[in-house]
Order: C-alpha cells, then sequence, then structure tokens
C-alpha cells in the first residue's frame, strides 16, 4: 500500500521533514516514490512552512495512497 508520510531531515536539533509518498513497508527515511511537498517546524518570520503540490496529492489519493494522521492535519492547515 502507498502511504504519504513525513520522512525526516536536518541535522540534529534542526528538525526538516519531507513529505512523500512511499510504499508502507519501506523505512521512515529510506526509499519513497514521489517527493510532494515539505513541512518545516522551526521556520521564523515570513519563512514558508508548509508546501504541498497539490496536483501529485490529488494524484496520489485518486490512485488509493492513504494520507499519515500528521501528514493529514498539516494539509488541512495548509489549505486554510
Amino acid at each position: 500500500m502507498v502511504v504519504i508520510r513525513l520522512s525526516r531531515g536536518g541535522s540534529k536539533k534542526r528538525p526538516f521533514y519531507s513529505i512523500v509518498a512511499a510504499d508502507s513497508r519501506s523505512r521512515r527515511d529510506g526509499r519513497f516514490i514521489e517527493r510532494i511537498g515539505f513541512y518545516n517546524p522551526i521556520a521564523a518570520g515570513a519563512e514558508e512552512s508548509v508546501r504541498v503540490v497539490q496536483d501529485r496529492l490529488t494524484y496520489w489519493q485518486g490512485v488509493g495512497a492513504q494520507m499519515s494522521p500528521a501528514v493529514a492535519r498539516l494539509v488541512g492547515s495548509a489549505s486554510k
């Protein structure tokens, strides 16, 4: 099954997450199919904290991919 989830990057104490479409059996930070956005939890000021390519998200949901709870929350807040 394909799942849309967060993949952690960045350095120690400075997290940066990619929003990826990945096989559910692969590791959290391992192989993924496509990167469809990012989440920067420590964005300050005018920096962008969440970006999602909406048409790719719609495509993956259309072919049966499930969003993780964290990604669903981020996408909901980003669409507002």
